[in-house]
């Protein structure tokens, strides 16, 4: 049983970088853990459906190599969730890949776990038959045509595969789909430590020193003890103060003080921030309560059709000033050119940004007032049926963009620019979110196999 565990998170996700430096100064300390987070939800459902990574492989296999090298020269356990960014099949088989790719290269020896996330179709069906998954945020309830939709469902798993991979003799974990601070929590409750401080640990870690100021993709220590947890960067020109720790504590969750994970609740309602140095925060008063039943998130995705785009933009100030009627015109050219090929209503839909006036809020803007000298838009089809008829529909609306008359036109030319050539993006499938609902789980590791390998 320990009495403490110092833990190094690298980045907030593989693949963001680190510097070395901050690296060899956190080894320099001596932690009993390294890891970081390898993906979030945050980016939308494209990973997790078209089965490719968030960040580049490129970024990912410098990560990894370097956190690698130093956990095995250390002899320490190094733990990556939600590898790939989406925590699928695929993305776990790219990571564990790169690892058998650089223990090869550079003559490194482990014994490595690999936890697969994916679900089963099957598997999820017969959960629901069994009325043990419910939905979340105001989700209907799970069906099997749903699930039978479904590119990818992944689960979301909770500590309870780290730990059981840890306890097999694994030093090196790669996980699929992952709360992002289990693995931290299995790591610290491993050693003995309670859950509350062990969670709100992982809480601080999964995004490496974003808890510092100023902010940045770097390394983060800390150590975890029975009552509270300490926080510190390992570079020294960032400093975790008690306002950067607390406000990191609030974010990601529809409430800023229940944390809702795996197996409970982590409730920071009652925590303190005191300062221990001009760096370094100590965070106590944290709680962890018990649910009475077992449950972890399920994540699935399906295809929603094909998207092309075109980028374009305008300084005219006639158009800018009718711009609303411009607007309407060009949709209602397209949907009766787009008919007459085949792509009536509701068979695609044209979005058309517009950055200048509302492209970020649309019509959640409150300022309405906002006058331009020139608009940027970005225009965006997405077919149900094909790539072909997205790209088709989007030249037509690329096409009344910039020729469309309007009263008062003085260009006779064109009314846009466009600064790509080709001008029409083909982006490909496009992926919803489909299922996002709690499974009910008699056995934490049932849906979570885990497969050893020593290299």
């Amino acid at each position: 049983m320990s009495t403490e565990i110092r833990m190094l998170s690298t980045t907030a996700i593989l693949g963001y970088g680190f510097p070395e430096a901050s690296l060899k100064a956190g080894m320099d300390r001596h932690p009993h853990v390294i890891g970081a987070d390898g993906g979030s939800v945050d980016p939308g459902p494209h990973y997790l459906g078209s089965g490719k990574p968030f960040c580049s492989p490129i970024a990912i296999r410098r990560d990894l190599r370097l956190m690698l090298n130093a956990a095995v020269r250390a002899g320490i356990p190094l733990m990556i969730g939600t590898c790939g960014g989406a925590g699928g099949a695929p993305h776990l088989d790219l990571v564990a890949g790169m690892a058998r790719d650089i223990a090869r290269q550079d003559g490194l020896h482990f014994k490595m776990a690999t936890i697969d996330a994916e679900q089963d179709k099957d598997s999820v069906k017969r959960r629901v038959a069994a009325s043990r998954v419910k939905p979340l945020a105001r989700q209907p309830a799970l069906t099997d045509e749903t699930i039978g939709r479904s590119a990818r469902i992944v689960g979301m798993m909770g500590p309870e595969p780290f730990i059981a991979a840890l306890e097999a003799g694994a030093q090196v974990v790669l996980a699929g789909r992952t709360s992002d601070p289990a693995p931290w929590a299995a790591a610290a409750m491993r050693a003995g430590l309670p859950p509350a401080p062990a969670w709100y640990a992982g809480k601080m870690l999964e995004c490496g020193a974003t808890p510092s100021v100023p902010k940045g993709h770097d390394c983060l220590m800390v150590t975890v003890r029975d009552d509270h947890v300490e926080c510190e960067p390992t570079n020294p020109v960032r400093h975790c103060t008690p306002l950067s720790v607390a406000n990191h504590s609030l974010h990601e969750n529809s409430s800023p003080v229940h944390h809702i994970e795996p197996g409970g609740m982590l409730d920071t309602s009652d925590c303190r921030f005191d300062a221990v140095s001009d760096r370094a925060v100590r965070i106590s008063g944290m709680r962890w309560n018990p649910a009475a039943q077992y449950t972890v998130k399920l994540e699935g995705v399906e295809l929603a059709g094909y998207r092309s785009i075109c980028v374009c933009g305008t300084r005219d100030p006639l158009l800018i000033g009718r711009l609303d009627d411009f607007i309407d015109s060009v949709r209602n050219e397209v949907a009766a050119k787009a008919a007459a090929f085949g792509a009536g209503p509701g068979s695609y839909q044209l979005g058309i940004r517009i950055y200048g006036r509302d492209g970020v809020m649309a019509g959640r803007e409150p300022v309405r007032d906002a006058a331009s000298h020139e608009l940027g838009f970005v225009l965006e089809v997405v077919s149900a049926h094909s790539q072909d008829m997205a790209s088709a529909v989007l030249g037509m609306a690329r096409t009344n963009m910039l020729h469309t008359d309007f009263p008062g036109r003085l260009c006779r030319e064109g009314n846009m620019a466009f600064p790509f050539s080709p001008s029409d993006i083909e982006v490909g499938p496009v992926y919803r979110f489909s299922i996002y609902h709690v499974a009910e789980l008699d056995d934490p590791l049932e849906p979570f196999p885990i497969h050893y390998e020593t290299l």
